[in-house]
């Protein structure tokens, strides 16, 4: 299960872009035990709209959809698109420059990070005026960056950097109220996540210790992980988790559960090492008992809907077994015969690591099918691409779907179910920038 893209879309292992120190702007009201409302009184930050100042009210959309800031943003992020890697680093630099502090924040390595600057921007630009869909964003990441130290005092520093850079690099289009759009912009996105944080201390830690309890390297570059976190660690089966290891401080990547929650309170990853990968490579081949992980937040909205009666189609893909295997123990411990196909692909029969575990599911449960395929080689499994065999058992007219797996997989695995009639809000995965776990091999 190696790394899933953190989140993710973007998982900015460091403070996200915020509001910028220009004329005009204040910055983001910090919530804390001080304020006159509770923090426990209020919405759930997902689900609540922060108010903006007075001078930040929302403007009216334009006859095309997009708000005038928006498509100022817009016209911003599209000219320095050309000069992504130049922007970011010319960022960073001036934020480390400016505020020495706050490097002991992020990674030794910057490149990914600057690619998840970008991807952030860009993601937060599309939804802009969809206020659930980037609150809901927004929130994951402000709770997510709990775990690198993040604190309300940062996003003024970040967004001074930030401003700067997009001044030096998109002046083609900057202008005065261009600059304006931005800052309204990002008062609204840090006092997102500034409440999303402070909301989320109330109840969870910022991290989870989690002790190394048992290590079965299952193949060459296959190993599956198993730890005992020192406090109660809340999740669902299908959910993700982000993980970092002692060698690779302040470095996380995103791992699937490979088990419903246990009554021991145990918890399996899934991993395959790849080349170059940092986190992945130390779990295979350093990580044994006795050794301490840092596990991040739950995320992840891949889970069972145990209201319906339909049944469940599983694509797993790789080490994307791993989810799926969790999504049919959940099925088996609710105790209802809801109908289980599950379609585990590899590229070679030795690829398929966990067929043997999956077979013995299948066993003890009558109403579950594990259809084990091989894309290459020689095999006695079912041979061909994974989502051409799906199509052949089709149609699936009752089914919800869950796909896990490499990016690749999934974008086929979707297209093909949505072609042969399974509409597409019954369709499960985890975001395709999210999946460094067992399946994307990043990290």
């Amino acid at each position: 299960m190696e790394p899933r893209p953190e989140p993710a879309a973007g998982q900015l292992p460091s403070p996200a872009p915020p509001p910028a120190p220009v004329a005009g702007w204040a910055p983001a009201r910090a919530s804390s035990a001080a304020d006159p409302e509770p923090i426990a009184a209020r919405p759930p930050a997902s689900v609540r709209t922060s108010a903006p100042a007075r001078d930040q009210l929302p403007i009216r959309p334009t006859r095309s959809g997009a708000s005038p800031d928006t498509l100022l943003i817009r016209r911003t992020l599209a000219e320095i698109e050309p000069v992504a890697d130049k922007t970011t680093s010319y960022f960073y630099a001036l934020l480390f420059i400016r505020h020495p502090d706050l490097r002991s924040l992020f990674p030794v390595a910057m490149d990914v990070q600057r690619d998840r600057l970008f991807k952030a921007l860009l993601t937060a630009a599309e939804h802009a005026d969809d206020t659930a869909t980037l609150t809901e964003y927004l929130s994951h990441l402000g709770r997510g960056h709990r775990k690198y130290g993040t604190l309300p005092e940062h996003y003024p520093a970040v967004g001074e950097c930030l401003i700067a850079a997009l001044t030096r690099f998109a002046s083609d289009t900057w202008s005065e109220a261009t600059e304006a759009a931005w800052v309204r912009v990002y008062t609204t996105v840090s006092q997102i996540m500034i409440d999303a944080a402070a909301e989320d201390e109330q109840s969870s830690p910022a991290w989870w210790q989690a002790e190394v309890v048992g290590h079965e390297l299952r193949t060459r570059d296959i190993a599956v992980v198993t730890v005992r976190p020192e406090e109660p660690y809340p999740f669902l089966a299908g959910q993700y988790t982000s993980l970092e290891t002692p060698w690779w401080p302040r470095i996380w990547r995103n791992y699937s559960f490979s088990s419903a929650p246990r009554s021991d309170g145990l918890l399996s990853f899934h991993v395959k090492a790849i080349p170059a990968g940092w986190v992945s490579n130390a779990l295979v081949h350093r990580a044994r008992p006795g050794d301490v992980l840092r596990l991040g937040p739950p995320a992840g909205s891949m889970i069972v809907d145990h209201t319906t009666d339909n049944g469940l189609l599983c694509l797993g893909g790789g080490t994307g077994i791993a989810p799926i295997k969790a999504l049919v123990e959940d099925v088996a411990e609710h105790g209802r015969r809801r109908p289980v196909e599950v379609f585990y692909g590899a590229r070679h029969d030795d690829d398929l690591y966990d067929i043997d575990t999956m077979l013995g599911l299948q066993r003890s449960h009558p109403w579950l099918s594990v259809r084990p395929v091989v894309s290459d080689g020689p095999t006695r499994r079912l041979s061909g691409q994974l989502t051409h065999i799906v199509r052949e058992y089709g149609p699936w007219p009752a089914y919800d779907a869950y796909l896990s797996g490499p990016p690749g997989m999934i974008r086929s695995g979707v297209d093909t179910l949505v072609g042969i009639g399974i509409p597409s809000h019954r369709i499960r995965h985890d975001g395709i920038d999210e999946l460094t776990t067992s399946s994307t091999g990043r990290g």
